[in-house]
C-alpha cells in the first residue's frame, strides 16, 4: 500500500515540482537484490533517489523519525516508512553491526538497498574515501553495485535548513558492478577495500568530484 502511494503520489508529484534530470536509469535492474551506494551531499539524498529510482529503494534512518509524537510525528513515520526508510539505531559498533545485518535481510530479500560508502555527507562538495560496510553487504549477498552519482542536492536542503528550496537536482545511475569472482570473501580486509575502492571510483566518473584519500568524519562539537 506504501508503496503504491510512492509511486502513484510522491514520484509524480517530486518530480512535477524539482523536475530532477534522471540518467542511466536502465542500469538499475528491476529485479533480485541490489545496492544503489551513492555520494552523499544532502539530508535529503534519501529522498531525491527512492523518489527518482525505477524501483522501491530502502535506506536505514534514525529510528528518531519513526517515534515521534502527535501529528507531526505521525506525518514523519507515514512519510519515512512511504519511501521506503527502515528504523536503526545508531551511535555505537553494535548498531553499527545492527544496521549491516538490517542491510543484509533486505538484500536477501531481493529487495534493493541504498548506502553511502562515505558514511556521512560531504561538507565540502568533494568525494571521500568508502568505507568496507558496502563490500561487505556485496560479497556477503552476491548481489551487484549500482554507481549513484548526485548532484544539487545540497543547494535543495542546505545544511541547517529545515524547508526545501526549488533548486535543479541530477541523479546518474551508472552500469552495475559485479563482484562474482570475490563472492564470499567479505571477511578479507584486502577483498573489502578492493571493491570498495572500485565502487568509489565508479561514484568518482559519474560525479566529476575532487577525490579526498582521508575519511569523512563526522565534526566534533567543540
Amino acid at each position: 500500500m506504501l508503496d503504491l502511494a510512492t509511486r502513484l503520489v510522491l514520484k509524480p508529484v517530486s518530480r512535477g515540482i524539482w523536475r530532477p534530470v534522471i540518467e542511466g536509469i536502465e542500469n538499475v535492474p528491476r529485479k533480485g537484490g541490489v545496492i544503489l551506494a551513492s555520494n552523499h551531499l544532502s539530508f535529503i539524498d534519501s529522498v531525491v533517489i527512492p523518489l527518482t529510482a525505477p524501483r522501491r529503494v530502502h535506506f536505514l534512518a534514525k529510528a528518531e523519525y519513526f517515534t515521534g509524537t502527535g501529528l507531526k510525528g505521525r506525518v514523519s513515520k507515514g512519510f519515512f516508512e512511504a519511501i521506503g526508510a527502515v528504523p536503526v539505531e545508531r551511535g555505537t559498533y553494535r548498531s553499527a553491526q545492527a544496521s549491516l545485518e538490517s542491510a543484509l535481510e533486505i538484500l536477501e530479500d531481493g529487495k534493493a538497498f541504498g548506502i553511502y560508502p562515505e558514511g556521512t555527507r560531504s561538507l565540502d562538495g568533494r568525494l571521500y574515501r568508502g568505507k568496507t560496510g558496502v563490500a561487505w553487504l556485496a560479497l556477503t549477498a552476491g548481489v551487484p553495485v549500482v554507481p549513484v552519482a548526485l548532484e544539487g542536492p545540497e543547494q535543495i536542503l542546505p545544511i541547517g535548513k529545515r524547508v526545501p528550496r526549488i533548486k535543479k537536482v541530477t541523479v546518474r545511475f551508472g552500469e552495475p558492478l559485479h563482484f562474482d569472482e570475490l563472492h564470499g570473501q567479505a571477511r578479507s580486509l584486502k577483498a573489502r577495500r578492493q571493491v570498495t575502492d572500485e565502487v568509489m571510483a565508479a561514484i568518482q566518473r559519474l560525479s566529476g568530484q575532487e577525490v579526498v584519500e582521508s575519511y569523512n568524519e563526522i565534526p566534533k562539537a567543540a
